[in-house]
């Protein structure tokens, strides 16, 4: 049987400094060269996801951003994606400038990623901005108005304290056309995210075309957040780490070891073989 294991990677497959441990990469490469179709599924673009796995040989497309893009690693390029139709991404820039909610727009001009912030930014989002601009090379452009940028639209993002974010959610929660993705920021207490894309893309709906393109008979995920009971949907099997949300748990077939303890890997080691 044909088998694809899908991963989350924060809260997942990475440890609690978002890196990937030197036991799991050691055993994911031996997995792979033995033949395991391994693949990730993250809220991450390419520019950070890729970095932080570029030690392990993936040779299977890669879901990004909940979703929006899938990227192949060997033939380094998108091979789907999901734009935001630009009538309702004006819509929804109104709803943010109404709001005055600080975030950042993900736009793609051909296949390179840009990265939008409106001035001013909130403190979260500073933090966020400056660690990837450090950690990841990752650019971010300033612009005085989202609606000025002319690129294809795929992606909103909003990081602030939960009640900022709860009232953000409420205020624009009803925009047609759009999904939402709530989820825990785990690096900072208090903190959470909310993710904006076309409502056509999911992790879901990500693993069923990887499921289709590359003729897989069956499908394993494993997660810890909210995004990822999505991903389960698609599954035959999905698991939830120990440090799992109780929703993801209640979504899953079993809930394997922590993420700090190479849990993914280390279920894979006793269960699959090349």
């Amino acid at each position: 049987m044909k088998t694809l294991y899908i991963s989350d990677l924060d809260g997942t497959l990475l440890d609690s400094n978002a890196e990937l441990s030197q036991y799991t990469t050691a055993a994911l490469n031996r997995m792979i060269a033995q033949g395991v179709h391994f693949s990730f599924a993250t809220a991450r673009t390419s520019a950070t996801a890729l970095l932080i796995m570029k030690n392990v040989g993936l040779n299977i497309p890669l879901v990004m951003m909940n979703g929006v893009i899938v990227y192949d690693p060997l033939q380094k390029r998108i091979i789907r994606k999901e734009t935001i139709p630009a009538d309702v991404a004006q819509k929804f820039i109104s709803a943010i400038h109404e709001a005055g909610q600080p975030g950042l727009m993900y736009t793609l001009c051909g296949d390179e990623m840009r990265t939008y912030y409106e001035p001013p930014v909130n403190d979260a989002l500073r933090t966020f901005i400056d660690e990837r601009e450090k950690k990841y090379n990752k650019v971010f452009t300033r612009t005085d108005d989202f609606s000025e940028v002319t690129d294809d639209i795929i992606y909103f993002c909003f990081l602030d304290k939960h009640e900022n974010i709860e009232k953000f959610h409420t205020l624009v929660g009803s925009v047609e056309g759009m999904h939402i993705a709530k989820s825990r920021n785990i690096y900072s207490e208090g903190q959470w995210f909310i993710e904006i894309f076309n409502e056509a893309a999911s992790k879901r709906g990500a693993a069923m075309f990887l499921r289709e393109y590359g003729g897989y008979d069956k499908v394993v995920g494993f997660g810890d957040d909210f995004p990822d009971i999505s991903l389960f949907s698609a599954c035959d099997e999905s698991y939830a780490m120990e440090n799992a949300i109780a929703e993801v748990k209640a979504a899953a077939t079993a809930v394997i070891g922590k993420n700090t303890g190479d849990g993914v890997v280390k279920w894979l080691e006793d269960n699959v073989s090349g």
